[in-house]
């Protein structure tokens, strides 16, 4: 028996199918015993693994982890069922061991961390548990050898979805608990048609772990997919989870005929640039196919700043995008990282000015601020804060309050980031959110929108962010008056 872990990472409001476990299954399907446990979906994971290993022999425990609360989850489960079952290997698989693999590595829990695409490396993983193969040939994994050091394999070459199976959702269980209302539909599904992204921008994390390789499912599987969870499930809605959905025009366009049928609403990510290249029948034809929104990391107002992410984009491209694809009906959600290393306070200045220019040209865009928060990079962090960071070595380390706060943004104490121009970036953050509340926040009730638009309208007409402590409160007794089942 073959244990995949999915541990907590969201509210049950976020709940998601498990794409990570997903694909896994999907190799072992029909050729390994398995079981699936979810810890968004089982209230006590840890009770479950337990039934398991007493009712099967386990060969093996593989978790799925995030940074951030999915890695605190992943502690504490891994760590008791080591303490029960000290015999049965545990890997690690996903963001967090492929950025930090000796930190994984040193928890005394985890006897292997794998890193980039995984479904090849668990089946051969399997092999060298039982015998058949050594570990020192499995590309993609990482352990620690009789001595306890840690051992790095060379990187496993990049393979399309198509050369997988289909994710096996029929042992997702019940299936209703996953499809959950979003802003775009009653039944929002997720999907993954492509894995990995072409650029290498340096504030990235995607970078080190595919450096710089995408691969991309083909048109008709997405189709077929999507078709089949409508059919059997009655989805109406999905969010595409790709670091880069949009890759070429033809592609896009392809994508968008097999689409158009199946009447879904979706979400994808795409690049401006790519974006601005598209011909305006190809940005009808998307639109006609379901696309509501659609996220672009526009970073920065500073192209000095652009180019020192190697984002290779330009501010104009920015506003060009902000106002042509309006007139398509798609609302462009646009993320900036905010807080220079080299110049801070300028780059805060300047993208306040930036995305205040954005929302004059198309008042629908969706803004999202947050801090530059660095991950190690092939190519040098982003500001050259190489040797100005040291990351912390253990899980138990990164789930401390300081480097969580870190891994979610919260308070991430970044040396070069002045507590003044923090404080401005997150009071700007509070006044835009409130003066233009988020379509995704279906459950916000049409009072409390007026209230914090109300609220915030003189603040951001004066543009004058400080010390907003109306807003904040607003905030807090908007979330009090959310049903409870909202809040947990």
């Amino acid at each position: 028996m073959i244990l995949l872990l999915h541990p907590k990472a969201v509210k049950p409001k976020n709940r998601r199918f498990p794409l990570a476990i997903l694909s896994i299954a999907a190799v072992l399907e029909g050729v390994e015993d398995y079981a699936i446990v979810d810890g968004n979906l089982d209230p006590q994971p840890g009770v479950t693994m337990d039934r398991i290993a007493s009712e099967h022999k386990v060969e093996l425990l593989a978790v799925s982890v995030m940074p951030g609360p999915q890695m605190v989850s992943a502690i504490a489960l891994c760590r008791a069922f080591r303490q029960k079952h000290p015999a049965v290997p545990i890997v690690w698989g996903g963001y967090f061991p492929s950025l930090y693999t000796d930190a994984a590595l040193n928890a005394g829990y985890v006897d292997f961390a794998v890193r980039g695409q995984g479904e090849d490396t668990i089946v051969e993983l399997l092999s060298a548990l039982r015998g058949s193969r050594k570990f020192s040939a499995i590309k993609g994994l990482s352990f620690k050898d009789d001595f306890g050091l840690h051992v790095h394999n060379s990187g496993r070459p990049l393979r399309s979805p198509n050369d997988f199976p289909t994710l096996p959702y029929h042992r997702l269980v019940p299936m209703e608990r996953y499809l959950l209302p979003t802003f775009l539909g009653r039944r929002t599904a997720v999907h993954h048609a492509s894995i990995g992204c072409p650029f290498r921008c340096q504030f990235c994390g995607v970078v080190p772990i595919f450096d710089g390789r995408q691969k991309t499912e083909a048109p008709e599987r997405t189709a077929e997919v999507l078709g089949a969870l409508q059919r059997d499930h009655g989805i109406d809605a999905v969010q595409f989870y790709d670091n880069n959905f949009f890759l070429s025009e033809s592609h896009a366009r392809k994508q968008a005929e097999l689409l158009t049928p199946l009447k879904l609403c979706w979400w994808a990510e795409g690049r401006i640039d790519t974006f601005l290249r598209y011909s305006d029948a190809a940005l009808r034809d998307i639109r006609r196919a379901g696309a509501t929104m659609i996220f672009f990391g526009a970073e920065s107002g500073s192209n000095k700043v652009l180019a020192e992410m190697n984002k290779r984009i330009t501010a104009e491209q920015t506003l060009e995008l902000a106002a042509r694809i309006r007139k398509f009906g798609i609302v462009p959600e646009f993320s900036f990282v905010v807080g220079s290393p080299t110049a801070p306070a300028e780059d805060t200045r300047d993208t306040i000015r930036f995305i205040r220019r954005i929302k004059r040209l198309n008042p629908e865009a969706e803004i999202i601020v947050q801090h530059y928060i660095p991950t190690p990079h092939p190519d040098g962090m982003y500001g050259e804060i190489d040797g100005k960071i040291e990351f912390p070595r253990t899980p138990d380390e990164w789930a401390s309050e300081r480097w969580l706060n870190f891994t979610i943004r919260q308070d991430p104490r970044l040396p070069w980031l002045p507590s003044r121009v923090k404080r401005r970036i997150d009071n700007f953050e509070l006044v835009i959110n409130s003066r233009w509340p988020t379509v995704q926040d279906i459950h916000l009730p049409q009072w409390s929108r007026m209230l914090l638009k109300s609220l915030s309208s003189w603040r951001y007409a004066l543009g004058f962010y400080e010390f907003p402590l109306e807003l904040s409160w607003a905030q807090r007794f908007v979330s009090l008056r959310k049903p409870r089942w909202e809040s947990l």
